[in-house]
């Protein structure tokens, strides 16, 4: 087993296909990816985990990570260092941009989870409070495949510096 466990959901394939790209970024050697759907129940064998997630129709969390929520609920993250993604359209959908983030952040925090990787909102422009952390920060990277795909690469590579340390890595 790998020293992180990279757990995400995907409809359209935008949010696995950034799951990759951050795997990569973290050296694939490090990182074992998983999607929701099907391997959820590992999730209790890391200490270090990197959820990521869109936002579906109108503010809605994905549906593998909606489906899986109940077993969710029933896990203890203490002692587990967690780092949230989240791909939206910030353009179309302003007001709920990024929601499905903010809502595993609010899951994850009530069941003790320890969070690194917050990153800046600036360079964005959305109207929902969900994602945030506080007004200058996402409670994780913010992605918009959509609307801003040429800083996709650049946005990974700074938030996985941010990670590394974090990740013991």
């Amino acid at each position: 087993m790998k020293k992180i466990g990279l757990f995400y959901g995907t409809y359209t394939g935008t949010t696995g296909n950034v799951a990759k790209r951050i795997a990569k970024e973290l050296g694939e050697e490090n990182v074992d990816l998983h999607n929701i759907k099907e391997d959820g129940a590992l999730m209790d064998q890391y200490d270090y985990l990197i959820i990521g997630t869109s936002t579906w129709s109108i503010g809605e969390l994905q549906e593998d990570w909606d489906a899986f929520m109940p077993q969710l609920e029933d896990m203890k993250f203490a002692g587990k260092t967690v780092a949230l993604f989240g791909t939206g359209d910030q353009v179309a959908y302003p007001d709920t941009f990024l929601d499905g983030m903010g809502m595993l952040y609010e899951t994850f925090q009530f069941r003790d989870a320890k969070f690194v990787g917050f990153w800046p909102t600036t360079g964005y422009d959305f109207t929902s409070p969900l994602p945030l952390f506080n007004h200058d920060n996402f409670v994780g990277l913010a992605i918009d495949e959509d609307n801003q795909p040429e800083l996709t690469d650049e946005r990974i590579k700074e938030w996985c510096k941010i990670l590394r340390p974090a990740f013991g890595l």
